[in-house]
């Protein structure tokens, strides 16, 4: 089960469940300007305190990714009708090399890190969304569209700003949310100029338990809670 390793704690009067390293959690979405799920991710879980949450993406794990409703790929409609259109999901494998992902208790981003074949690191990517709503079988969140890539070297650059601005066009995104993502957008550059943490924290050396078995996607991945098999 998703929680049979969890421990529990006590913070600011309430109890926050946290998972042994090596539980399977789902790592979830909610539809912009609606309440539905459409990503559903099943993922490991690395580190999980008050400080940081860590989960690992494996190769090859069964996900649900949003796609428009007669199948067409999201990225491949053009982006004046990409949020219009009507839209189902769908059931597929993650491509390519795994990914690790870092979140703050808190924090309206995450952070994640993706390698090349043979484990070369290739950048940090700083997905901008709701700070992470936890549940007895994984984390919530909403993506907020605009995200920063971060290479080896330290530069940095803005992605997605307008698909950003497409979707404030489009009514998923109001004018006081769009101004606090880019206020937390301000405050993530912050932090990689600084070079803190979990830039600073050597994760790029990180590599997963070889024992880990790669988590199955529940039937009810939509539901909260969810079933999820060991």
């Amino acid at each position: 089960m998703a929680d049979g390793g969890a421990v529990r704690a006590v913070e600011a009067g309430t109890s926050a469940r946290f998972w042994e390293p090596g539980s399977q959690i789902l790592w979830r979405y909610r539809e912009n300007a609606g309440a539905h799920f459409h990503i559903a991710r099943p993922v490991t879980v690395v580190r999980d305190d008050e400080d940081l949450l860590a989960v690992w993406l494996a190769p090859g794990t069964e996900c649900v990714r949003p796609v428009l409703a007669d199948g067409t790929p999201v990225h491949a409609e053009p982006l004046e009708s990409r949020y219009t259109k009507p839209r189902s999901v769908h059931r597929d494998r993650w491509f390519g090399t795994g990914v690790l992902k870092l979140a703050r208790p808190g924090l309206p981003w995450s952070v994640w890190l993706f390698w090349e074949p043979g484990w070369q690191f290739k950048n940090w990517y700083v997905n901008l969304e709701e700070p992470l709503a936890r549940w007895a079988g994984g984390v919530d969140s909403e993506d907020h569209f605009l995200d920063i890539t971060v290479d080896p070297d330290r530069r940095w650059q803005w992605r997605d700003e307008d698909e950003f601005a497409q979707a404030q066009r489009d009514g998923l995104m109001g004018p006081d949310l769009a101004e606090r993502v880019r206020a937390a957008g301000r405050c993530a550059v912050e932090v990689i100029r600084a070079w803190g943490p979990p830039f600073s924290d050597g994760w790029p050396d990180w590599r997963p338990d070889p024992s880990w078995t790669v988590p199955l996607l529940p039937e009810d991945w939509d539901r909260t809670p969810a079933h999820l098999s060991s």
